[in-house]
């Protein structure tokens, strides 16, 4: 209900819609016109349609036009106390694009105003939220709606998006600069989706990065560049299966990590977490040593050394005690 006049989309879900509020108690949404009265509220489309109150101040660059976004929000009807539409039950709000999920044309227009962090209020007219028609059941006929957003985060996510609606052939013709912007936008996605713990979703954000920087490179600086670029993607997608519990998966990306620079220490790291995984104890220690003699401090490798010590041990006393229950028979019958 929440993103365009159309109903709900991505994780928007409706909220019960609250009661009148009893004679003589203070509603907890008041009368619209005279909060933009008594607030001061500013008008951002110069026809009194988009109000806007500032509730708490946000940080960097406003969101840019077409961007990705990821919001809480709860709207409001006139003179009732509990929202119509709200996603705060959501820990992770998903990413939803300016444009194409979010359309509703006062939101655009207020959260092109708005920066990360920042917590703002709006009022919007009927021809700027849900018209004459409205939203039955829930949004009456010319119904003046407020928003209450937070913005948590934002990806310009314009380029990538065209980019890879282009044909292969005309996606070969992009400058380099704007094939490695691409490839960063999408390495940033997949990092948004990894902090969530949306492993499946990062690593095919990550996937979708590493498809482009294939390009045979013209000079040995764009070769750099692009190795720059690759390495990256691949230390977040061997993390990321180790996450998904694919170790073998993880111990290819690091690998493929190695080829590009072989004394990275995080590469090492993963390839050896990969094989200890895959209780391949010779090869962890052999990769888990050369990341140690990289970083000798780093507390990550030393405590995965000895982990897998612990696990060595324990592997060998098992296989010992196997071998005992196998030749027990035989020894008592001598």
């Amino acid at each position: 209900m929440m993103v365009g006049r159309g109903g709900a989309a991505g994780e928007a879900r409706p909220g019960p819609q609250g009661r009148p509020c009893p004679a003589g108690q203070a509603p907890a949404v008041s009368s619209f016109r005279g909060l933009a009265r008594t607030r001061g509220l500013r008008d951002l489309s110069g026809d009194g349609g988009v109000l806007k109150e500032e509730l708490r101040p946000g940080t960097g660059q406003a969101v840019p036009p077409a961007a990705s976004v990821a919001v809480k929000y709860s709207g409001y009807l006139e003179h009732w106390d509990e929202p119509f539409c709200t996603n705060n039950y959501s820990k992770f709000p998903g990413l939803m694009k300016l444009g194409k999920d979010i359309t509703l044309g006062g939101l655009e227009i207020g959260l092109l105003t708005m920066k990360k962090g920042e917590v703002a209020r709006f009022v919007f007219t009927p021809d700027y939220a849900y018209g004459r028609q409205g939203c039955p059941p829930l949004i009456p006929p010319n119904a003046t709606v407020m928003f209450e957003v937070e913005v948590l985060d934002f990806l310009d996510s314009d380029e990538s998006d065209t980019f890879f609606q282009l044909t292969a052939e005309q996606q070969d013709t992009f400058p380099l600069q704007k094939v490695l912007k691409v490839a960063d936008t999408e390495r940033e996605f997949g990092n948004y989706l990894y902090r969530k713990q949306h492993f499946e979703g990062a690593k095919d954000r990550y996937k979708r990065a590493f498809s482009i920087l294939g390009r045979s490179p013209s000079s040995e600086a764009e070769q750099y560049q692009i190795n720059a670029s690759k390495l990256l993607v691949l230390l977040n997608l061997s993390l990321t299966y180790l996450k998904l519990e694919r170790p073998a998966r993880a111990l290819a990306y690091g690998e493929k990590a190695l080829e590009i620079d072989q004394r990275n220490a995080k590469a090492l790291f993963r390839c050896g977490q990969a094989c200890l995984c895959m209780t391949e104890y010779e090869k962890a220690r052999d990769f888990l040593v050369r990341a140690q003699h990289i970083q000798p401090f780093n507390h990550d490798i030393n405590n995965e050394l000895k982990k897998l010590a612990s696990c060595y041990k324990g592997y060998m006393e098992k296989e010992k005690e196997m071998c005992c229950r196998m030749f027990a028979p035989l020894n008592s019958s001598a």
